[in-house]
């Protein structure tokens, strides 16, 4: 038996990952126009950014694409109770492979490796919204 709430923590731990990304975003900000490789102006457009501030950018976009589809999908196993211990490990399993390809995109944005880890996150979320059809399915 999990908790009522055990389905929530796994999107409380990506909301921090994302808060985490916006206070990362902006150090790199500030740094590349305190070191003169950018200007404030660059980012009113965002047409030229530095590249590693740029990194961080592009996966702050990525945490609002596919992972919209893990948080609708948990909240709709909370809301219908079909969450179990099998989606909680799934929505664990979707949140660490999200943290891990961020890790890799900020730092060496590896591509195959970070290709590989949002792959991993494909099949927690295919998992999870298998598992909602099939709950609503025999509900």
């Amino acid at each position: 038996m999990i908790s009522n709430e055990a389905m929530i923590w796994p999107m409380v731990a990506h909301a921090a990952l994302v808060l985490v990304l916006y206070i990362l975003l902006s150090r790199r900000r500030v740094a590349a126009v305190k070191a003169g490789r950018a200007t404030v102006e660059q980012f009113r457009d965002n047409l030229q950014e530095p590249a590693d501030s740029l990194y961080v950018h592009n996966n702050l976009k990525n945490q609002f694409e596919l992972p919209m589809f893990f948080h609708i999908g948990c909240l709709t196993l909370f809301a219908v109770d079909g969450d179990n211990l099998g989606t909680v490990i799934l929505a664990w399993l979707f949140v660490a492979s999200r943290y891990a390809h961020s890790y890799v995109h900020v730092t060496s944005n590896r591509v195959f490796l970070r290709r590989n880890l949002f792959m991993l996150g494909v099949a927690s979320l295919l998992g999870i919204w298998g598992w909602l059809i099939v709950w609503l399915a025999l509900t």
